[in-house]
């Protein structure tokens, strides 16, 4: 998109949108009290808070961006990767949230410390530190760096700049309850600029049986064969579930609005709203790619061009500008949830902990604007980096990568929430050994050296394989560890049985996607 897009009245447009995003976040801020916690919003949170906060940390420009391009090129089988989690936040729901706030934990290193003692929430903490500036910071700045350089024609640092200053104003001002509030407004954009999208680029088509018919058959099936080399079925079932549970479960950035919950009926609730969410990214996200196919397959060369191909052929004046605020919403959500998490893990898990455990609210709320801004510093630094090397799709290999941090993560949680025998040696071992096994796999799998020509499994089936090796690992060295855990029985979940509304609406739920995979199969 570039500048010459964005008239008088977009660039109008894009004030507008500034000024009411930064309102909300003076208006929510001021609602914070006085001295309270920054992290967790007093955990005063209501399920749209939760549901708009979830789906909005998960939603960056990139994914907006590879989700049309993945329409055009294979249509709406990459939407397993939004609706198969629905299985993995109902897990959230009613496994992980009733024992987080049972035990009123901040972070998630925190927990696996009160299961497996100091050693273990060390280690998870600088391993979430690092997952956080990586995987969400750097490589959330450097897919939103590319857009607003394409506008503003700035250079990537002074991108990254912007985008920082924008969501790190409203972590330091209000903390995680100006991040979920204006979550809210920002995702609401989200979806009407997104559904108007779609409604256009279906009249444009002549209606979705005329969409049908300019379409190859297989782009709307889900499950494909095994033999697609893109996405056989049996990796996606086997192989999302390491991904699904580590991201949906046990990634801070992504848990924190259901540690705020006002109550267990409100993460409930708020965690089945954001698997309704999931629904729309097939909607809002990969059929605008599968419009873009069947309109102007034969003037686009670039798939990853066809979302915005399909804003500027098909949208007037003023609504380019409004697709740029939704972008820069994007980001200015996922980052603010981003350096919130990073903020809340470093002063909780290792400032308070380790060095300061008597600090006053006031201290460590001061400490958690610094490593905002620290951690800012560094993310800007990475993201000129990554900008920096040529001749390699970065984004491709960092997304890569992190399915190979993944299979850590989700044994060490899984075993250490349903397998009281876990020991605190056999989870240490996972998350330093294990982590060191999986990076090592992964790197010769996206590199491999010419000596060493292996047969590689699917990616997703490697993570899946990678995932059950470290849990037989943990298995064996529990049960040979003589010294059984004295931890485990710190961690008590919350006994009140799921409201009615809530077994109501995720029975729903579960009932409409079994209803969706039929019809998409």
């Amino acid at each position: 998109m570039n500048s010459h897009y964005m008239q008088g009245l977009d660039w109008l447009i894009l004030a507008a949108y500034f000024a009411i995003l930064i309102a909300i976040g003076l208006w929510a801020s001021s609602k914070r009290k006085k001295n309270g916690s920054l992290f967790l919003a007093e955990r005063s949170l209501r399920w749209h808070h939760i549901g708009f906060s979830m789906w909005g940390t998960n939603v960056g420009p990139s994914m907006l961006i590879a989700s049309a391009s993945a329409g055009f090129t294979t249509g709406v089988v990459s939407g397993n990767f939004a609706w198969y989690a629905f299985v993995f936040i109902a897990l959230l729901a009613f496994v992980f949230a009733p024992r987080y706030l049972g035990t009123k934990v901040s972070t998630l290193p925190e927990f696996m410390g009160l299961r497996f003692g100091q050693s273990t929430r060390n280690i998870l903490a600088w391993y979430t530190i690092v997952t956080i500036v990586i995987s969400w910071l750097a490589l959330t700045l450097f897919a939103g760096g590319i857009l607003i350089r394409q506008v503003f024609d700035i250079p990537m640092w002074a991108s990254a700049l912007v985008l920082l200053l924008i969501s790190a104003f409203f972590t330091m001002l209000g903390g995680l309850k100006a991040v979920a509030y204006t979550n809210v407004y920002q995702m609401t954009l989200l979806i009407v600029v997104s559904a108007v999208l779609t409604i256009v680029g279906l009249h444009h088509v002549g209606g979705i049986s005329a969409l049908i018919d300019r379409v190859p058959a297989d782009y709307w099936v889900l499950f494909k064969p095994n033999s697609d080399p893109d996405f056989p079925w049996l990796p996606i079932v086997l192989g999302y579930p390491v991904m699904g549970v580590w991201f949906w479960c046990t990634d801070q950035s992504m848990v924190q609005p259901v540690l705020a919950a006002r109550s267990l009926k409100e993460g409930q609730l708020g965690t089945n709203f954001t698997g309704w969410l999931k629904i729309l990214d097939v909607f809002l996200y990969i059929l605008p790619g599968i419009l873009c196919y069947a309109l102007f397959k034969d003037t686009l060369s670039n798939p990853d061009e066809a979302y915005l191909t399909m804003v500027e052929n098909l949208f007037p004046v003023g609504m380019v500008g409004l697709v740029f605020a939704v972008l820069t919403a994007c980001l200015v959500s996922t980052i603010g949830s981003a350096l919130n998490a990073l903020s809340t893990v470093f002063t909780m898990d290792i400032y308070v902990k380790r060095f300061r455990p008597d600090a006053s609210q006031r201290r460590i709320n001061y400490v958690g604007r610094v490593v905002t801004v620290v951690g800012a510093l560094i993310a800007i630094v990475l993201t000129v980096a990554i900008d920096s090397i040529k001749g390699l799709n970065l984004f491709n290999v960092f997304q890569s990568v992190l399915g190979f941090i993944a299979p850590p993560m989700t044994a060490v949680f899984l075993l250490g929430v349903f397998w009281k025998r876990a020991t605190t040696r056999a989870a240490n071992l996972a998350l330093t050994a294990g982590t060191a096994f999986c990076l090592i796999i992964g790197v010769l799998y996206l590199w491999p050296p010419s000596w060493l020509q292996l047969p590689w499994p699917h990616f997703m089936m490697l993570s899946f394989l990678l995932c059950v090796i470290l849990m037989a690992m943990m298995a064996v060295v529990s049960l040979c560890d003589k010294k059984q855990p004295t931890t485990g029985n710190t961690i008590t979940a919350l006994r009140e049985r799921p409201a009615r509304l809530v077994l109501t609406l995720w029975s729903l739920l579960a009932i409409v996607m079994v209803i969706l995979y039929f019809i998409f199969n």
